[in-house]
Order: structure tokens, then sequence, then C-alpha cells
């Protein structure tokens, strides 16, 4: 068998590790003001659900920390080593997410009390909602090139604040136009579900494969297997 492997120059990897650092902190500092707009207009409003946005928001910040905290290290080899560490903490992340949005609604279903309108609340999730995607992206592709799970799960924490956002705006517009306080409870459950999925991803470390623009030739590559430019089979969530 015969491999031959062209990955991103130590020139390139060092321009792609600072550009996550960058990405990384300005995730925390959108999450730190998120979490403190939500959970003040969720307290004066007694919406739980803006108050377990901003608790998200806070969990995002725990993310990013870990891998600013990776990628703070100067030499390849340390942020390497630093990977697994910082896969688990956002593996906990997502799991301890995703427990208390369950447990927030349930408790909202079963009638633990009705949110007031809160226009805050709603500027806050839609701005998220427009500011989110482009984060996760920008971080998740420079995460894919240098090949780092640990950055392509942070940027997949990112994308499911979006989600967050859009189960949040939805909820409260729902709530504050038609009185429809059942909604985000419901679409909060669906979220739960995909940040387990995710935990899981991060815990085993699939958050990502070699790193993008990897060619990789195999000689005795078994028909009807393939594999794309970035070396991942297929399927491989960091290359979707």
């Amino acid at each position: 068998m015969t491999t031959v492997s062209l990955g991103p120059t130590p020139a390139r990897r060092e321009i792609l590790a600072r550009r996550i650092r960058l990405l990384v902190a300005a995730t925390i500092t959108y999450n730190v003001i998120e979490a403190i707009v939500a959970i003040t207009a969720g307290t004066m409003a007694s919406s739980t659900a803006l108050i377990g946005f901003g608790l998200d928001s806070i969990i995002e910040v725990s993310s990013a920390a870990a891998v600013a905290w990776q990628f703070s290290a100067a030499e390849h080899a340390v942020r390497e080593a630093r990977e697994k560490t910082t896969l688990r903490i956002i593996a906990v992340s997502f799991f301890a997410l995703a427990a208390y949005v369950t447990f927030d609604a349930i408790r909202a279903l079963t009638g633990g009390g009705e949110a007031e309108r809160s226009i805050p609340g709603i500027v806050i999730a839609a701005l998220s909602l427009a500011i989110m995607p482009f984060l996760s992206a920008a971080q998740r592709r420079a995460g894919r090139e240098i090949g780092s799970a640990s950055a392509v799960a942070d940027s997949k924490q990112t994308l499911l604040c979006t989600y967050l956002s859009a189960v949040l705006l939805v909820g409260l517009v729902l709530n504050a136009s038609l009185g429809w306080s059942w909604a985000d409870p419901i679409a909060a459950l669906v979220i739960a579900g995909i940040a387990v999925k995710e935990g899981r991803e991060a815990w085993r470390g699939d958050g990502c494969c070699a790193p993008n623009g990897l060619s990789t030739l195999k000689a005795d590559t078994a028909p009807g297997k393939t594999e794309d430019a970035c070396g991942c089979a297929p399927g491989c969530s960091c290359c979707q």
C-alpha cells in the first residue's frame, strides 16, 4: 500500500490556529453578553425559556474557553495532546445542556408557570439567530482544515445555539402574539435530543477526520469505497 499525505504546512497551521483563537474569543464575548441579557430579561418576565437560553450561553462560554485553552499552546504537539481533554469538556457541556433543557421543557409542559411577553428576549434571540451561523461556519472550516476535532465540536455547540435561538424566538413570538406557551418546550425537547447526539460524538472524538485538503492515495483501496478531499469516509460528520 502506498500512501501520500499533504496536510497544512506549519505556517498555514499557525494561521488557522490564530483564526480559531479569534473566533473563539468572539464567541465567548458575544455569549457573555447574551447570557447577561437573557437571564436578566428571563427573570423580569418569569420566562424559564429565556433563563435556560442564558444558561446555555454560559455552557457555550465553557466550551469555547476549553478550545481557547487548547489553542493557547504555541506548539502544535501540545495542542494535539490537549485535544482529548477539550473534547471531554465539550461533551459534558452538551450533556448538561440536554439535561437542563429536558427538565425545563417537562416542567413547562406540566404547568410550571407561564412567561410574560419579553421584547428584549425576542431581540436577543433574533440577533443570535443572525450571528451564530457565521461564527459556527467559520470555525468549522478552520477546524476541518487544521484537523481539530475539538474546534469542529465547538463549532457544533455554536450551531446548536443557533437552533436554540430559533426555538426561543418562535416560542417567544407565539407566546407574545397567540399565547401558545406549549410551543417552546416541545421544540426544546427536540433540541435536547440533538445535544445528546452531538455530545456522544464529541466524547468519542467523532467530530473530525483528517485535515481538509489532505490528499490520500491508497493503491489497494477496496472497490466501492471512496474518500473525499479531506480524507473522510462517507458520512463523516466533520465533512458535512
